[in-house]
């Protein structure tokens, strides 16, 4: 069942969401040649605890780190390690998830490590280019396929090709809520948009062909054909004439 949001409840998902933004921003200084993705799950928890909020990832369904951390062929779900050092050229998705007060926040971005080829860079920024796209008809009146569709046809008018087997989510009191939100589908589907609504929006786009398979471990995706992926995700409100993004914190362009 949808759970629209009343203002009280918006007011209080911002500052777990805005943790996520700031987060995000904070880390992008550590990553660099060298480093682990342990080495980023320890700096992304010692700052959540700074700021009072939980790793809304760690032990949840047995997940056992603050964020998932997922280097170029990985698309979503990596697992942090010691064993997994980051070099000059790859790049790596990092999603984080908070919760204070009983309310979630999530949100997920796609870094450079060091200088990367064009492609890869195109890659970034199609992906997030695809979410502004979606949320473009984020609007009451509009359905969610709408949504849907946007991601979908800015990605492969670019190139790269949409995850089909991940896809956003409602979100608030739990993590996932509904509606699932899919990154492709037809326009004019799905239920109605209104005010209230809270989603989080994540696109996941693939060099090369969209299919994916699970590693051994049971948690980290990565893409069939071996290219690399990229994710980028907002926890965003329908207000009644606009969305608002409350993993932007104010000030920031990411």
């Amino acid at each position: 069942m949808v759970k629209l949001k009343s203002e009280a409840d918006i007011d209080a998902m911002r500052y777990p969401n805005k943790i996520v933004g700031e987060v995000l921003e904070y880390v992008k200084d550590y990553i660099k040649d060298g480093v682990t993705t342990y080495d980023l799950d320890r700096i992304i928890e010692e700052f959540f605890a700074k700021k009072g909020v939980i790793p809304a990832f760690k032990n949840y369904e047995g997940y056992p780190a603050a964020s998932c951390i997922s280097p170029n062929e990985v698309v979503v779900h990596g697992i942090p390690s010691k064993k997994v050092i980051l070099k000059n050229g790859d790049i790596v998705s990092i999603d984080v998830g908070t919760i204070h007060d009983g309310w979630y926040g999530d949100g997920a971005r796609t870094y450079a490590v060091g200088e990367i080829d064009e492609n890869k860079r195109k890659l970034i920024e199609v992906t997030r280019g695809s979410f502004f796209a979606g949320i473009s008809q984020f609007k009451v009146g509009n359905r969610l396929g709408d949504i849907s569709n946007a991601i979908q046809t800015f990605v492969e008018k670019n190139g790269f090709s949409i995850v089909r087997d991940y896809v956003g989510h409602g979100i608030g009191r739990a993590l996932h809520e509904d509606p699932q939100v899919p990154n492709f589908g037809k326009s004019g589907r799905g239920i109605p948009l209104m005010e209230g609504l809270v989603l989080a929006i994540e696109p996941m786009v693939n060099m090369g062909d969209w299919k994916v398979r699970v590693l051994d471990d049971k948690w980290g995706v990565v893409t069939l054909d071996g290219l690399p992926s990229a994710h980028y995700e907002n926890t965003v409100v329908l207000h009644k004439k606009e969305v608002e993004i409350l993993t932007i914190p104010e000030g920031m362009n990411v």
